[in-house]
Order: structure tokens, then C-alpha cells, then sequence
């Protein structure tokens, strides 16, 4: 039963990131964190790394702080909640990195309705260069709109 549990929690995890990949994104990222968020946007850059990338760390540590918690305090949902959190996270890079921004030259002819709404919704995300009037600002959920091939 408590297996069961955990395989719940780690799963309501993996789901509520993406509202709070959504939140950070539109009120940190392209809120009082821009200065690290904007050469996403902007691509001023050479590097193959941007500062942008440093959001992960926080994430990072926020899911090392579950198992410590899980570890040291005997904190039984800890280690579930950290691996959703992780899981997320790897989903974010494969998703928003490799797939969508092509850092590695892997899923190239995903062509599936699912793969081409969430391209266009990234790119209208990006064809905002600004701090502010941005939409899109979420991951794996594409609003419906973005299914349609008029939605650029």
C-alpha cells in the first residue's frame, strides 16, 4: 500500500511541475530573474551554454533537499517527490533542449500533432524578445489552439 503511495505522489509531482515550471517561467524567468533568463530569448551569445541553463541548479537542489529530508528526517514521501521533480527535469531537457532547440541533433522528424503544437507554441513564445507580453509559458501542456496549423 505505501509502494502504491509513493508511485501516486511521485507521479502528482512530475504533474504539479509543469504548473510550477509555468509559474517560474512567467513570473521568475520573465520576471525578476530576466537578467538570466534573457539571452534564451535573445541568442547574443557563442557559447554552446546560456545563463539561462543555471535554472536548472535551483530545481536541482530543490530535489536533493526531498531526499535529504527523506534520508535524514525520515520524511516518507521525500524520495518520491524528488524523483518526480527529477523526472521533470529530465523531461524538460529532452523536451524543451533536445527536441525543441535541437542542443542535440536527436528527434528531428518527430512530426507527431502533439510534437508540431508544442514547436509552435514555443515559437510564438520566442517571437516575444521581451520581458514582458510573452505567452506560452508552459512545457508538456500546449493549449488547444496551437494544434491547429493557423495558430502561428
Amino acid at each position: 500500500m505505501l509502494l502504491t503511495i509513493k508511485i501516486f505522489i511521485f507521479f502528482v509531482t512530475f504533474i504539479l511541475m509543469e504548473a510550477v515550471a509555468w509559474f517560474s517561467h512567467k513570473y521568475i524567468m520573465h520576471g525578476f530573474l530576466w537578467s538570466l533568463h534573457k539571452d534564451h530569448h535573445h541568442k547574443d551569445h557563442d557559447s554552446h551554454f546560456e545563463r539561462n541553463d543555471a535554472f536548472f541548479l535551483f530545481y536541482a537542489a530543490v530535489s536533493a533537499g526531498f531526499v535529504i529530508l527523506w534520508g535524514e528526517f525520515g520524511f516518507w514521501p521525500g524520495m518520491a517527490i524528488a524523483l518526480g521533480i527529477f523526472a521533470y527535469g529530465l523531461t524538460y531537457f529532452f523536451v524543451h533542449d533536445i527536441f525543441i532547440h535541437q542542443r542535440v541533433k536527436w528527434f528531428r522528424n518527430a512530426n507527431t500533432t502533439y510534437a508540431k503544437a508544442i514547436r509552435r507554441a514555443h515559437k510564438i513564445h520566442h517571437k516575444n524578445l521581451d520581458k514582458e507580453n510573452g505567452e506560452c509559458f508552459g512545457m508538456l501542456w500546449v493549449p488547444m489552439k496551437y494544434f491547429k496549423k493557423k495558430a502561428l
